[in-house]
């Protein structure tokens, strides 16, 4: 699998890469070197980065997938308990 980011992208990461040899390295690196150095990157680590996100993001799916009664339950026949309560409350005197 390919890992692709879009051109802007990829722009922005060259830029990041010349920064980070310009600081950290004592040769300064050109278009090229850093757009293949890229490449290799996306390529060679891309895709584990790409499913370890893919598992996260299952794990939290799932979390949410078994949780769907406490997210989403609607109580039944609530009508007539929510008018009793009401009906109470305008009872009680103020006090």
């Amino acid at each position: 699998m390919n890992v692709e980011i879009p051109k802007q992208a990829r722009a922005a990461a060259i830029a990041s890469l010349h920064r980070y040899f310009e600081e950290n390295l004592p040769e300064p690196i050109g278009d090229l070197p850093a757009g293949l150095l890229l490449n290799f990157f996306l390529e060679e680590v891309g895709p584990v980065i790409y499913n370890q996100a893919i598992q996260d993001a299952q794990a939290r799916m799932q979390r949410h997938a078994a949780d769907l009664n406490g997210e989403l339950f609607a109580d039944e026949f609530q009508y007539w308990s929510r008018i009793d309560a009401r009906r109470k409350n305008r009872r009680q005197p103020a006090g």
